[in-house]
């Protein structure tokens, strides 16, 4: 993946807190206790959040690598490493157009997450309230596989890396875009996230975001862009 892929899914996470935080808010406000917030709990969770990220990334890419290594086999290496790379770049002009918000079709991607979370959501109980840096480390890597259309589509562009170091770089490049507006949102810092919530702001990246997705698909097509 080029570096401005990287720097796309860095954006889309840093863009798109606010869905970060609708979808997470009530676990991080569960480890503030007495209103008051611990800095060391928010970062342990977090920590474990994005290394679940990483490693669905890893795995991704392994399978990716995997797709690829059949396509070879089959002789038909180039239509599937083009498809799975236009699939990548449209997801991230999907995703540019979520964060402009001209678009909310995101629910659809997190319906086929759902038998998972179903298995892995009672282990969450345990962990809470998470009171130790080891509780809320555990607890963050759990809850990182938590249905969500963002890290979805992120997860797709993991896929057409082809191998797990890249895809985890991936995950890892959107996971710390999302860490700033959850990690304040925890120690109830507002300003950063009402920034990135004005209008103008979410055009701009969501714009460039749907740019890099163009670019990206039209060289993956072989039309020189």
């Amino acid at each position: 993946m080029p570096e401005s892929g990287y720097l796309a899914l860095f954006l889309v996470g840093l863009l798109g807190g606010g869905h970060c935080i609708g979808m997470c808010g009530g676990i991080v406000g569960a480890l503030s206790f007495g209103g008051t917030a611990r800095p060391g709990l928010h970062l342990a969770y977090n920590a474990g959040r994005i290394a679940s990220y990483a490693a669905a990334g890893a795995l991704a890419g392994v399978l990716g690598g995997g797709l690829d290594a059949a396509g070879t086999a089959l002789s038909a290496q180039w239509p599937l490493r083009v498809g799975l790379a236009v699939a990548a770049n449209l997801m991230l002009i999907l995703l540019g157009l979520y964060l402009m918000g001209a678009t909310r079709s995101l629910a659809w991607i997190e319906r086929g997450g759902q038998h998972l979370w179903r298995r892995v959501a009672p282990l969450t109980r345990g962990f809470l309230p998470a009171r130790t840096l080891g509780q809320a480390l555990a607890l963050g890597a759990l809850w990182g596989w938590l249905p969500c259309g963002l890290v979805y589509s992120a997860l797709i562009s993991a896929l057409t890396t082809g191998s797990a170091w890249r895809g985890a770089a991936t995950m890892l490049a959107f996971g710390l875009g999302t860490l700033p507006a959850l990690l304040l949102a925890g120690l109830l810092a507002t300003r950063l996230n009402e920034m990135l919530a004005r209008p103008v702001v979410r055009l701009l990246v969501g714009l460039a975001v749907v740019l890099i997705g163009i670019r990206g698909g039209a060289h993956a097509l072989g039309l020189g862009m």
